[in-house]
């Protein structure tokens, strides 16, 4: 299977859309799935631009027809009338296959995403060309009891899409990317799963993002790695 880790640097308007299909467009033929980081179609800091930019599901038919050739994976901010919900879309032979909103809204320091957002009421995992996948988004993997969902729930892939501001810099390096590496190691190893990991870069009005977008094999060991802090775009073979 060729997995295409997509590490793009969204921007907080409606163009990053022309990009995500350009990107899938150009992958095509070489790649079985590309995958995009959390809110990879919106930007992350919307806020009350969620009431301008947010989607409705028919809105995003071009990813349904792409999908006949490649396998996507993105992250969209959808609108349900007043409601809003950050969520993980997987597209695969011309629809829309799964989609999982993302519980766990993080609502404190620099984040507000429970301010804006209506969270999940779950987990679960789906059955799609052979194999159980199961989907989440950034802050969802941060909490314990998941890992044990997870466990229980025995998928073959996990998906995680993440919007992941740089902090904590010290000697050893970044001290956010040392906790991220421990816990999907962990949890891929746990699981005895293949664990996809796909960040975003770039900046957006003071944060910065940092990338390491990387796959981790069933024993909880990174088997490819993207760079920090740069766009990237690589296929592997897993």
């Amino acid at each position: 299977m060729r997995v295409t880790l997509a590490q793009t640097s969204p921007r907080l308007n409606r163009s990053n859309l022309g990009e995500i299909i350009e990107l899938i467009t150009n992958v095509t033929g070489s790649s079985d799935l590309i995958i995009f980081p959390e809110l990879s179609l919106n930007g992350y800091l919307l806020q009350d631009k969620l009431h301008e930019d947010a989607y409705l599901l028919e809105e995003l038919q071009a990813l349904e027809r792409l999908s006949t050739s490649i396998d996507i994976v993105c992250g969209a901010a959808l609108r349900d009338r007043n409601v809003f919900r950050n969520v993980a879309l997987y597209y695969g032979d011309a629809k829309l296959v799964s989609k999982h909103i993302k519980v766990h809204l993080p609502n404190y320091g620099m984040f507000e995403e429970a301010r804006y957002f209506e969270g999940g009421s779950g987990f679960d995992s789906f059955n799609y060309k052979g194999k159980k996948i199961s989907m989440l988004v950034c802050e969802d993997l941060w909490h314990e009891s998941v890992h044990k969902e997870l466990i229980k729930l025995n998928p073959d892939l996990i998906i995680v899409l993440v919007a992941s501001p740089a902090r904590g810099f010290n000697d050893n390096g970044l001290k956010i990317r040392e906790t991220w590496q421990k816990i999907i190691k962990q949890v891929a190893k746990e699981c005895r799963s293949q664990l996809l990991f796909v960040n975003r870069v770039g900046f957006e009005d003071g944060l910065g993002f940092w990338g390491g977008s990387c796959i981790i094999d069933t024993n909880g060991e990174i088997s490819h790695e993207l760079p920090l802090f740069e766009k990237d775009i690589q296929t592997f073979e897993i």
